[in-house]
């Protein structure tokens, strides 16, 4: 199951939105330009490995600092490779415009940031003894996944499930969407915690997608404009506009 467009309009360009797939875009054809020893070395220093980190010494040893609180900033912008990129920047793409457009361009930069930052010290607290570089935008994306869950509950995603070579289109509840994404990351991140497989058992920090979530549905009520300094209604709109899923609000004279 996988969006492809959402339903909630927007009055300003998402420039913030743009402005962090290309960073993430232009980060990850450095990392890919360094030969192979280099990459490495890039990786094992700004992606977030929790020992290095809980762990100085073992990060010393292997010729890299540690201990130090900027790889739960930079390993944002870092990926493991092109599908990986690809998948986690199509859903800022769906998710990050409606979002923004509600928080204003740099506030939702530092909601965007806060939420990254967030899932990267849940990743760290659940997994302090992990040797396994985490890195990728998907824990930020998540809080802003639990921001438009929250903002826009009842809007509709078209979404697509590819069967065999059929792909099957059809629209669903932001909610729903959401929501079951949600409690799949849940019981993932819970089972690998019970089962001891690990960090990112699956090659996915279950628990970074988990605290980004987190989050980006506490915070977002309490940064969001009110819709009176976001824009001002249309004409069209009528005296109280409309709810997220295109319904009327209240009785106004034009409902």
């Amino acid at each position: 199951m996988f969006p492809v467009m959402t339903t909630v309009a927007t009055r300003y360009a998402p420039v913030t939105t743009w402005v962090l797939i290309a960073v993430n875009v232009l980060v990850f054809m450095v990392q890919v330009s360094l030969p192979r020893a280099g990459q490495e070395f890039f990786v094992m220093r700004y992606a977030l490995v929790p020992e290095a980190f809980f762990n100085p010494g073992w990060a010393l040893a292997r010729g890299f600092e540690g201990g130090s609180f900027l790889p739960f900033f930079t390993n944002i912008f870092l990926h493991g490779g092109w599908m990986h990129l690809i998948l986690n920047m199509w859903m800022l793409y769906i998710f990050g415009p409606a979002v923004e457009d509600r928080l204003g361009s740099f506030r939702f930069a530092a909601f965007f940031l806060a939420c990254g930052i967030g899932a990267s010290f849940a990743h760290a607290v659940t997994h302090a003894s992990s040797t396994l570089p985490a890195l990728g935008a998907s824990g930020a994306i998540a809080g802003v996944m639990g921001a438009y869950m929250r903002l826009f509950p009842f809007s509709k995603l078209l979404v697509v499930i590819p069967i065999f070579i059929f792909p099957f289109f059809f629209e669903m509840y932001a909610a729903i969407f959401v929501g079951l994404w949600i409690f799949v990351q849940i019981m993932s991140g819970l089972g690998g915690l019970l089962s001891g497989m690990g960090a990112v058992a699956g090659g996915i920090a279950w628990w970074a997608h988990i605290g980004g979530f987190a989050v980006g549905w506490a915070l977002i009520t309490l940064i969001r404009r009110r819709p009176p300094h976001y824009r001002e209604y249309q004409r069209d709109e009528g005296k109280y506009g409309f709810l997220p899923n295109g319904q009327r609000k209240g009785k106004g004279p034009w409902s």
